[in-house]
């Protein structure tokens, strides 16, 4: 069972590299839309009904996992499949890759209006007064975070939970991004899924952070930089996750991030990540390259922690 996981963990992880990002298709894409209905259905002004939200989705979702890996018990090439599958369908690496360089090509050429548009379908913040420096910092930000969120964390659980690993974790992150408790709309209603999802994270994000550290060199980047700004700069980030593998991005690509982000609901003061010079439109491209190496430590990580977990339950 153990070696039919790694191997599915695998086969997903080159899928979403030799595939690349379908529009349409892709299974795990309707997941956001669920979200958005869920929400859109069961929202009030009340933590009670935030409650049915995030566990309608998360639950929902470690179901199909765990009727997916029934199917697939005694069959281990069944196990295979419906392993890979999943974990194609839930990961964003390929999706962040594709957008991020549209990103940095839009910086390059001075296409801010389009370099707005695709930013602001990967994060939340205003877009609209922001210049080539601080869309440069935001895009960074945003490809660090979301490696980890859409890809690393993923993996990780599905290392450790399998395929209801990889649904369910997915879910939460994609709960608390439709219903962002710091919009103050869901101030009450998304707090329940919020907390899952730093729960959930609180793994993955160490480990998204650990791999920047091992990648830095693959990029040119700084190892000793990235571990110091991951350590340094994070402690007093009110958040249990956010903004380590930020700060490890910054260390690596040796940029300074975070700091005033505007948010449609406010302004909020982030703390300073890194020590180096403001991004520009290479670190960008290089922040993909980092997140590309990442994802591939990821999958590799994923597959041995699989096999030592299987071996360790024998």
């Amino acid at each position: 069972m153990s070696a039919a996981r790694a191997i599915g963990l695998l086969l997903g992880v080159v899928a979403d590299g030799a595939i690349g990002d379908p529009r349409r298709g892709r299974p795990g894409t309707g997941l956001a839309t669920v979200a958005a209905a869920a929400r859109n259905r069961l929202y009030a002004d009340h933590p009670a009904p935030g409650i049915a939200y995030a566990g309608t989705l998360a639950g929902g979702a470690v179901l199909a996992g765990v009727l997916v890996e029934r199917v697939g018990r005694r069959h281990p090439l069944l196990q295979v499949a419906g392993t890979a599958a999943a974990t194609w369908s839930v990961l964003g690496g390929a999706r962040l890759v594709t957008e991020g360089t549209e990103l940095a090509r839009d910086l390059e050429t001075g296409d801010l209006d389009s370099a707005r548009g695709t930013l602001s379908t990967l994060d939340g913040r205003s877009t609209e007064d922001l210049d080539v420096p601080a869309l440069s910092r935001a895009s960074v930000e945003t490809v660090a975070g979301q490696t980890s969120a859409a890809v690393v964390s993923p993996l990780v659980w599905g290392a450790i939970a399998g395929v209801p690993g990889l649904l369910g974790s997915r879910a939460v992150t994609l709960a608390r991004a439709a219903a962002e408790p710091r919009v103050p709309r869901y101030r009450r209603f998304g707090w329940v899924a919020a907390r899952l999802d730093e729960l959930v994270g609180l793994l993955p994000t160490r480990v998204a952070a650990l791999l920047t550290v091992t990648g830095a060199p693959v990029v040119g980047g700084s190892a000793n930089r990235a571990w110091e700004a991951w350590h340094r700069d994070t402690v007093v980030h009110p958040s249990p996750n956010e903004g380590r593998v930020e700060a490890a991005f910054a260390g690596a690509l040796e940029i300074r991030l975070g700091g005033r982000t505007v948010y449609p609901h406010g302004v909020e003061e982030q703390p300073v990540l890194g020590n180096g010079r403001n991004p520009d439109a290479g670190h960008v491209t290089r922040a993909v390259e980092l997140s590309r190496v990442v994802g591939w430590l990821a999958g590799a990580t994923s597959a041995a922690l699989a096999l030592t977990l299987g071996l360790r339950r024998r």
